[in-house]
């Protein structure tokens, strides 16, 4: 019996066959993203229909039929409009885009001095970029360059008044510029005063406590425009007489309490989710309370928290646009502003516009988003087998 066993011992290998051909190539894909169900194969018929019905209207429309070129609106306008172009025609103008671009990157910036403002956004892409690689070298002396000196030296730059530059007020920002300086300026102060006020909100002592619970449940029970409208128009009402500061710098204040309220609740959304047993077994280390907040609980927390955070710094992006209404021009702002220009007073120019400035917001959000997606995979390293 035992021979008979021994008669069916392999004594090599079976060659690895290929897998079927049901299960790879884009045949497989495509029935199992698009045709898995027949809801699925319903709804990806809908979508092609939707696709072949939207899309070659709007490559004509954004391509096709655009005017590129032009020095004024009769480049984008019919002939009854008093144009160049046919009386039927319907085209993108990109023209005016092209015309007011400098405009729209740096608002009524003076012209002769925007080498500083070109030169900011070198050093801010410079010392941004090798940051955000993770396998960049000297990580720690490029977070101080970035956090620490450059906004010093942003602010030297932009503001001037120092080292023989002339000095341009913030009134006469604008655009892109205005943007990128309340988005960065939030961000920056926001997720750390977030994590500040989400500790304080846990925390055992009841005046900490409250405190951080007024200012949370207030500026989240209000909206931005109103927020901002009280920094900017409110706020000096209550100031000894003869007191006042810039205004774009009660819309920076405005922007980023707004923000670190949200962040809060994001953060402390995370130290909820862990578990108690983390904070129990720092405590049996005896690791002080600092230390168990900022070298067991809090990169963990964060680490649950990615989407959270980039969603809130996506919205804080987004938001800056409301500015518009206390009288500062971001870049959906410049762009508005420049449709009354009698100069470029067409039917294509403010769908033009607009749609530039929508393109603009969309790369730079969606440039978080997918960036954010790919910490979360480096870091998701909970449940790797």
């Amino acid at each position: 019996m035992q021979e008979h066993d021994l008669a069916f011992v392999r004594a090599e290998m079976v060659i690895a066959q290929a897998p079927p051909r049901g299960e790879t190539g884009l045949v497989h894909w495509l029935r199992k993203n698009l045709f898995a169900t027949p809801l699925d194969t319903v709804l990806t018929i809908l979508a092609l229909l939707f696709i072949a019905w939207s899309v070659p209207p709007l490559i004509e429309w954004a391509f096709i039929n655009a005017q590129w070129t032009g020095t004024d609106r009769s480049a984008c306008a019919t002939v009854a409009q008093g144009g160049n172009q046919p009386n039927g025609w319907t085209g993108a103008c990109w023209a005016f885009v092209n015309a007011k671009f400098e405009q729209f990157m740096v608002g009524r910036y003076p012209i002769g001095e925007r080498w500083r403002v070109y030169l900011t956004g070198f050093l801010f892409a410079a010392l941004l970029i090798p940051l955000l690689i993770p396998r960049a070298p000297y990580k720690a002396l490029n977070a101080i360059l970035f956090f620490g000196v450059f906004p010093i030296v942003a602010f030297l730059l932009l503001v001037g008044g120092f080292f023989g530059l002339s000095y341009v007020p913030t009134t006469r920002w604008g655009g892109l510029l205005v943007t990128l300086v309340l988005s960065f300026v939030g961000i920056a102060i926001s997720l750390p005063a977030g994590i500040v006020l989400a500790l304080g909100r846990r925390s055992n002592m009841p005046v900490v406590k409250m405190l951080c619970v007024i200012f949370i449940e207030t500026i989240r029970g209000v909206p931005l425009v109103t927020v901002l409208f009280m920094a900017s128009v409110m706020l000096p009402l209550f100031l000894p007489p003869g007191t006042t500061f810039d205004k774009f710098l009660r819309a920076l204040i405005g922007v980023a309490m707004f923000a670190s309220a949200y962040m809060a609740e994001v953060v402390r959304g995370g130290l909820q989710a862990i578990p108690k047993g983390q904070y129990e077994g720092a405590d049996s280390l005896g690791l002080s309370y600092w230390q168990k907040m900022g070298l067991i609980v809090l990169p963990q927390a964060l680490k649950l928290v990615i989407p959270g955070i980039v969603n809130t710094f996506i919205g804080l992006f987004k938001d800056t646009s409301l500015v518009y209404i206390i009288g500062m021009f971001d870049l959906l702002g410049i762009v508005r502003q420049n449709f009354s220009d009698a100069n470029w007073a067409s039917a294509q120019t403010p769908m033009s516009g607009l749609l530039f400035a929508g393109f603009v917001f969309w790369m730079f959000c969606f440039g978080m988003s997918r960036y954010s997606m790919f910490m979360e995979r480096r870091l998701n390293t909970g449940h790797r087998s």
